[in-house]
């Protein structure tokens, strides 16, 4: 697990974060960590992240491969705001067991258990793959992409949108994907029969047409990004047959 910690100081974080992120930062000091995504103005995915409450700051808990674009885009964006931004050594412990003192729940499901700030980094988990895709959860850089709109990855179950706080970065279309549209894509669960591919293999229907994208795969079950149209016939993602493995 391969995770940076920003600190975000200064008077102005919370309304300066509060303007930029998909949820609301208003419910940060009682919930103690949210989730939430910063978006471009077509509101399409630029990268996903935790915000966790500390005393006189904000940590912005996020994977290292989006790091750098996620520091650059907040400092492009902080202007005037009397806000300060940078990197700490702030160790991320992950776990399902015991709750240790001071970790704080993971806000996406419960059954991804805890997170824990301070101190050295801990190991990876076992299995968060396969518990990934029991729960549905997407993993960034891997399902979620540059051509990912969140509400197709399921943000909303996840908890990482806010519908009422006002304006944000992608908040327009977001709104209007969810009460002007009907999805037509998104994130599901299915089983595999045969050799699981590689991720990004395409998932294909019987006449060779696209249905999506296989992502994620572990103990003969994967995740993948479907039309919701082409899932009813036979696919196939490499050698595989891929069977849907939940109702839309």
């Amino acid at each position: 697990m391969a995770r940076t910690i920003l600190t975000l100081t200064g008077p102005d974080r919370l309304r300066f974060l509060q303007g930029l992120v998909s949820n609301d930062l208003r419910r940060l000091p009682e919930a103690g960590i949210l989730y939430a995504a910063l978006l471009t103005a077509q509101g399409k995915y630029l990268a996903d992240f935790f915000l966790v409450d500390a005393p006189d700051a904000v940590l912005v808990d996020v994977k290292d491969s989006h790091a750098d674009l996620l520091e650059e885009r907040l400092t492009h964006y902080r202007l005037r705001a009397d806000v300060r931004i940078t990197r700490s050594d702030t160790g991320v412990t992950l776990g399902t067991g015991p709750v240790p003192e001071g970790a704080l729940p993971d806000p996406r499901d419960p059954a991804l258990g805890w997170r824990l700030y301070g101190g050295a980094a801990g190991p990876e988990p076992a299995g968060r793959d396969a518990l990934r895709i029991a729960h549905l959860i997407p993993e960034t850089g891997i399902e979620l992409t540059p051509d990912s709109y969140i509400l197709e990855m399921d943000f909303e179950r996840l908890g990482g949108v806010d519908f009422h706080k006002g304006c944000y970065i992608g908040q327009e279309v977001t709104a209007r994907m969810k009460h002007k549209a009907t999805l037509r894509k998104g994130l599901v669960r299915v089983r595999l029969e045969g050799e699981a591919p590689p991720p990004g293999t395409p998932v294909l229907m019987a006449d060779g047409r696209e249905a999506g994208t296989l992502h994620t795969s572990a103990g003969g079950r994967a995740l993948a990004f479907l039309r919701f149209d082409r899932m009813d016939g036979p696919l196939v993602a490499g050698a595989a047959r891929v069977l849907p493995d939940q109702a839309r």
